[in-house]
């Protein structure tokens, strides 16, 4: 069983796109595959808050990555955010980060929505993660955690209704980070384009 541990890691730890290239999480042991790709629509929304991250990132020490940074919580334990923001670059050597970041969102999928909710979010908690949100792609709806005397507690939940004549019509309301409320963003802004494609 060790052995076939370290082959999946030694094939995670070689350079993207070349053969046997393999994304893994790490977590109390078990190693978890991200594989198959995510779906369109969780790669909308995540390419829409990044990108709305990063411009009103502009001219700050923090940098916001997408999908592309391990998160070491230890030497042999890491996990991959969709979305995560670092304000100290002496934290990340050799591609791995050994900080404590400022916010995190994971987008659910049908494969790691119940780790995401658990594992992950347990993690995130005990880590010190300021901020966590947590997205459902399919059903439009976005929960916002804020870490309270080293506990999360659920600060917000929408459920995006983008129908003008719907008396809970909440598309233009207007979502702040914590820990930057300088960076803000629409529910509309997040689900924008969403609907492209025709994944179930």
């Amino acid at each position: 069983m060790q052995n076939a541990l370290k082959q999946v890691e030694k094939g995670y730890h070689a350079m993207p796109g070349l053969e046997g290239y393999k994304k893994i999480e790490k977590i109390d042991g078990v190693i978890y595959e991200m594989s198959p790709s995510a779906s369109v629509r969780h790669g909308i929304i995540n390419g829409n808050i990044y990108t709305a991250i990063s411009n009103q990132l502009k001219d700050n020490l923090c940098r916001v990555f997408i999908e592309n940074l391990d998160f070491y919580l230890g030497d042999d334990e890491w996990l991959v955010p969709d979305i995560i923001i670092v304000c100290n670059p002496h934290d990340i050597k050799n591609g791995r980060y050994r900080g404590t970041p400022k916010f995190i969102l994971e987008i659910l999928s049908p494969s790691t929505a119940k780790r995401d909710r658990t594992l992950k979010k347990r993690k995130y908690e005990s880590a010190g993660v300021e901020e966590l949100w947590l997205i459902e792609p399919k059903g439009k709806s976005l929960e916002i955690y804020y870490l309270r005397n080293e506990k999360y507690e659920l600060e917000e939940t929408w459920l995006l209704a983008e129908d003008k004549a719907d008396e809970d019509y909440n598309a233009d309301t207007v979502i702040c980070l914590r820990g930057f409320p300088h960076i803000s963003m629409t529910l509309a802004d997040i689900f924008d384009g969403s609907e492209w494609g025709s994944e179930n």
